[in-house]
């Protein structure tokens, strides 16, 4: 029994109780989610009118594929950097003046007609996306801490459902408006969320979070402390990898593998993403409830083990409709892997962690499209899309690993 109760303990050390929530935590709450639906928002918009601009230029899809990877590049650059402008001007500035860069250089892409200057203004748009991306994670890991709630999960919803919103719209008005109108009206849009938004932000300062040091490391010295923190941010970070592979490649291969490889028609392929998307956001919309009730690190190892087990039946089935629904088990296991790992790389490092995660998760996703690729030409798409499988039963491996440091506060 004694063994027992310790047990119980140690697992109830990793639910964060309910506290009654400060109105003022709750604007800054409020303001953060817009911030993180207005990404999503905007770069689905961009993403819908990738066909028109690519016709507009002239690329074929060598050239085109090298123009993109200017928004990878621009988003890695600066995503470094943004964790330093964060610590020296805070994270709600840095998210302010990123989600304004975002807006405005969203209207780029429609002016150029060649693929050499599609990439360059991609760098710009790519590193206005980065820097947004790590600040406003930096912004919500603050306020998680002054919450006392783990509801990273709620914000990469928002995202999830800007980017549904953000596509749904493109989509309607892609026929009647030119890229050059619909990216013009995407920027005014933005700016406006930006401008409200970032008054809320200006008008509620940061919350002060003090460090927080586990009682088995207050007598240890801080150079090791800032070791140990700064080895939590990779193990973070690589978990993050992990299931961004999964995102990147669901998103560039799951419907070719459905037309390709099982016959299914137009509508159908497209519904697979579509299915995979809609339950990473439904998982994200309970991810919160999910953590509370069972833990960061249960929730993770739990979150990799349903991926892994979604992307072997979309991987290997033999029918498009089983194959849908292998992605939609294994979106609802990816939905809040990422959110908590940069979660608790923030409380690890501060805003140079979640610089740092991001980064490293951010490089999972470019990594997974064309590692697919080519392993699909030296195996078969249904081959390749195991790796998927793997790299998630590797991030439950690694967050069962080091389940103890999900107890752990700042280092």
């Amino acid at each position: 029994m004694p063994t027992l109760n310790k047990i119980r303990a140690a697992l109830r050390k990793d639910r964060v109780p309910t506290l009654p929530v400060d109105p003022h935590l709750t604007r800054l709450r409020i303001a953060v989610t817009a911030f993180f639906a207005m990404d999503g928002f905007l770069f689905a918009g961009w993403v819908v009118r990738i066909p028109a601009i690519k016709a507009q230029t002239g690329a074929g899809a060598g050239a085109l594929g090298l123009a993109l990877l200017g928004v990878s590049a621009g988003a890695v650059a600066f995503m470094m950097i943004t964790g330093r402008l964060c610590r020296r001007f805070g994270s709600h500035a840095v998210t302010t003046a990123s989600a304004a860069a975002l807006a405005l250089s969203i209207v780029l892409p429609p002016l150029t007609h060649s693929a050499t200057a599609l990439g360059l203004v991609l760098l710009v748009f790519g590193a206005a996306y980065g820097s947004l991306n790590v600040a406003m994670n930096s912004a919500a890991v603050d306020l998680i801490s002054a919450l006392r709630r783990p509801v990273m999960p709620s914000f990469h919803a928002a995202f999830s459902l800007g980017g549904m919103l953000g596509a749904g719209l493109g989509g309607l008005i892609a026929g009647s408006l030119s890229p050059t109108v619909h990216l013009l009206l995407l920027a005014a849009i933005g700016l406006l969320v930006t401008a409200v938004a970032g008054n809320s932000l200006r008008a509620h300062p940061a919350p002060a979070v003090p460090e927080r040091l586990p009682a088995a490391q207050e007598n240890r010295p801080r150079h090791g402390r800032a070791d140990r923190g700064r080895r939590l941010v990779l193990v973070f970070g690589l978990i993050a990898l992990c299931t961004a592979y999964g995102e990147g490649a669901m998103a560039d291969w799951g419907a070719l593998h459905l037309s390709q490889d099982l016959g299914a028609g137009a509508g159908t392929a497209a519904a697979g993403y579509a299915v995979f998307a809609l339950a990473m956001t439904v998982g994200r919309l309970s991810g919160t409830a999910i953590v509370q009730r069972f833990g960061a690190a249960r929730a993770l190892i739990a979150g990799g083990t349903t991926a892994t087990a979604g992307m072997l039946l979309g991987a290997l089935a033999p029918s498009a409709g089983a194959a849908c629904a292998g992605f939609a088990v294994a979106g609802l296991g990816l939905a809040n892997i990422f959110p908590i790992a940069i979660a608790r790389a923030g409380e690890s490092g501060g805003p140079d962690g979640v610089a740092v995660a991001s980064t490293v998760g951010y490089g999972g996703m470019l990594l997974g499209p064309p590692a697919i690729g080519f392993l699909a030409e030296a195996a078969g798409l249904p081959a390749a899309l195991t790796t998927v499988a793997l790299l998630a039963a590797v991030a439950a491996v690694i967050a069962y690993a080091t389940r103890g440091a999900h107890h752990t506060g700042r280092p």
